[in-house]
């Protein structure tokens, strides 16, 4: 097992100059305040709507320190950089929310193609990061996985049920959205890049599920391409964790998931109130960090036939896998583990497992800042309201910062 300290903010923060250090740890001195990321979130879109001149400051503070750029040609020294430091990148098109019509779905895919092709050119860009809702209207995502909740057998019967139950502009329409993933998982089998299929909403999350097993039955036999994303803050995921290798292997494909704990809780325990059905997200944190931590040891009990990407900021699942690599003897860098962080956000974590030989990446977001709006607000809540990060990413960086000038 490499030696791994989590501490060493040498190495964590090697990449950056003390002037991008000093930003960060204002930025971070910012974020401390909820009351002033509250009224950040609420003003920072609205301004950029009313078309009010913030982007050069947005561009400067929060966008320089989570996003790669806003053009895919501007990740260029940014992956330039993370590779120097023997760091990956997963390359997201940060651009969020679907658009409803064909030519805007069309427009995400031809957008995602794009992104393999540069990913291919590039030495360091292993995977890239994909939504369905780019390329499904949401209402039908809605229409399906609520069928399938109303049907009876395993989730694959009750999609084919929820399927005869579409009208045939509907079927019509869901044969372009299978189309247009197998499109761009063909090309992604031909450049050799995976994709990350993200996960979404409960409430259209079924149908996703569906079809990214499909496309890996189709695309992962002999090498994971198509990762499917569970997210364990979902009191269901681990048994779909289970289940899903059990496809695997009865299937002869190999399962690519990305394991995360999740994105969406306050919306999902907000519409599980209102709507009055009980919620699907796990009822503490410790729960959480359970079934995470058993999905890691299920799929590693199962290392031929899954391949995982252990994406997470929590130091004891990496800590965790990392350990679980070396009690079953593997190479550090084994094919079908790789770990990922946000970029921007735990470099302690990302940097010291390259450090000590690790396959680790940055989940890097790229495109016009208008349009990452949406992820730039989650970010600055999510450092605002999980317990402790803000206070651990401030303190990191000040430790560095106090090391450099000893």
């Amino acid at each position: 097992m490499g030696v791994i300290s989590f501490d060493n903010t040498g190495n964590a923060f090697a990449y950056k100059s003390d002037k991008q250090l000093k930003k960060a740890s204002l930025l971070f001195s910012a974020m401390h305040y909820p009351w002033l990321v509250k009224v950040g979130t609420a003003f920072t879109p609205w301004a950029i709507k009313a078309g009010l001149p913030v982007k050069s400051l947005i561009r400067q503070t929060i966008f320089e320190q989570f996003v790669g750029g806003e053009t895919l040609e501007e990740t260029a020294p940014v992956a330039k950089t993370l590779g120097d430091h023997q760091v990956k990148v997963i390359l997201d098109y940060g651009v969020e929310g679907g658009h409803d019509g064909e030519t805007g779905f069309d427009h995400s895919r031809d957008e995602f193609i794009r992104v393999i092709h540069y990913a291919a050119s590039q030495p360091n860009i292993p995977f890239i990061s994909i939504k369905v809702t780019g390329m499904a209207r949401f209402a039908l995502l809605e229409k399906l996985d609520r069928s399938v909740d109303e049907a009876a057998g395993s989730l694959m019967k009750r999609f084919q049920q929820a399927l005869d139950g579409l009208t045939p502009l509907e079927r019509d329409e869901w044969n372009r959205v299978e189309n247009r993933l197998i499109t761009i998982c063909s090309l992604a089998v031909e450049k050799n890049v995976g994709v990350l299929i993200d996960a979404e909403e409960t409430w259209i999350q079924d149908p996703v599920d569906v079809l990214t097993i499909q496309m890996m039955d189709r695309f992962n036999k002999g090498k994971a391409i198509v990762y499917n994303t569970a997210q364990l803050y979902r009191h269901d995921r681990l048994a779909f964790v289970k289940d899903s290798i059990e496809a695997a292997q009865q299937r002869g494909f190999i399962l690519g998931i990305k394991l995360v704990r999740g994105a969406y809780m306050e919306k999902e325990r907000e519409r599980a109130e209102k709507m009055r059905y009980p919620s699907p997200i796990q009822p503490d944190k410790a729960s959480s960090d359970r079934d995470y931590n058993e999905a890691l040891r299920l799929c590693l009990q199962h290392i031929e036939q899954s391949a995982i990407i252990v994406a997470t900021h929590n130091e004891e699942s990496s800590l965790l896998a990392a350990h679980l690599l070396a009690e079953k003897n593997l190479p550090l860098d084994h094919p079908h583990v790789h770990f990922s962080q946000l970029y921007g956000m735990s470099d302690h974590i990302t940097f010291n497992l390259a450090k000590a030989g690790y396959s680790v990446s940055k989940y890097l977001p790229f495109g016009p800042i208008k349009d990452v709006i949406p992820y730039l607000m989650r970010r600055a809540q999510e450092n605002s309201s999980v317990a402790g990060q803000t206070s651990r990413e401030l303190g990191l960086i000040q430790k560095e910062l106090g090391r450099r000038k000893g």
